[in-house]
């Protein structure tokens, strides 16, 4: 990329696609927006080294959801890491949703640590209210009984990691929860950097960090679990055989 040569980009469909290259260069967005720019940048972000940046792309999140027509479950993910954490990200809805005619209405979400979270509204839920979004395809026992044992008012299944974290960001679930492996870092790095942006957390079900290093393997082998509030609620609800496990 012309703009940061010295980023290091991963992604999902990584090729070997010359980001430099005038075809590519041709579908940058170069545009920038007054509001975001008014914006006073925290100086641990402003003095992030450009080689110290990894940032995360998965262009299509939710193809099982794209290919059966459930498009409202399909994000584009683009997170942003330094040092191995997630500082910044941006989820973009391409079916947020429909109007009259069949228009579709897209929307984007980003945030930045220090920066807060745009492009919604949350809504703040009930103190004592306990929604549970995860996995809609891929229920196996320690996601069942991990959801199980946190007594849930009610449970939000849909597909794609980051309408799971679009959902916990805008106030509609508390928790996203996956007692599993099967999410990857391009998964997670754009939501988990909203989620913080809010004052939330993400770390994997055994309260670890996920870290997001160029040299780290791209599986979240210990699962996901994002809150914006009761984080240590819903890890202490963690069953111990899950816990034991490596």
């Amino acid at each position: 990329m012309k703009q940061l040569p010295s980023a290091k980009i991963i992604g999902e469909e990584d090729d070997d696609c010359d980001y430099s290259s005038d075809e590519a260069q041709s579908m940058v967005i170069r545009e920038t927006s007054p509001e975001v720019l008014a914006l006073t940048c925290p100086e641990d972000l402003t003095s992030i080294k450009e080689e110290d940046l990894v940032i995360w792309v998965d262009p299509l999140d939710g193809t099982k959801e794209f290919t059966q027509g459930r498009k409202q479950d399909v994000t584009v993910l683009i997170g942003i890491a330094a040092y191995g954490n997630a500082v910044g990200g941006v989820i973009y809805q391409p079916w947020y949703s429909q109007k009259e005619g069949g228009e579709n209405t897209g929307r984007v979400m980003w945030g930045a640590v220090g920066l807060g979270a745009h492009g919604f509204t949350r809504a703040e839920p009930p103190a004592d209210r306990k929604v549970i979004t995860t996995t809609r395809s891929h229920m196996q026992k320690s996601v069942q009984d991990a959801i199980d044992s946190c007594k849930p008012d009610s449970l939000i299944q849909i597909g794609g990691s980051g309408s799971k974290c679009v959902l916990v960001a805008d106030g509609t679930a508390d928790a996203y929860l996956f007692a599993s492996p099967g999410t990857k870092k391009w998964d997670t790095c754009a939501g988990e950097a909203i989620i913080k942006a809010l004052g939330g957390t993400m770390t994997d079900v055994h309260g670890g960090p996920i870290k997001y290093d160029a040299d780290v393997e791209f599986p979240n082998r210990k699962g996901v679990l994002a809150t914006i509030r009761n984080h240590e609620f819903y890890l202490s609800k963690i069953p111990s055989d899950i816990m034991e496990r490596k």
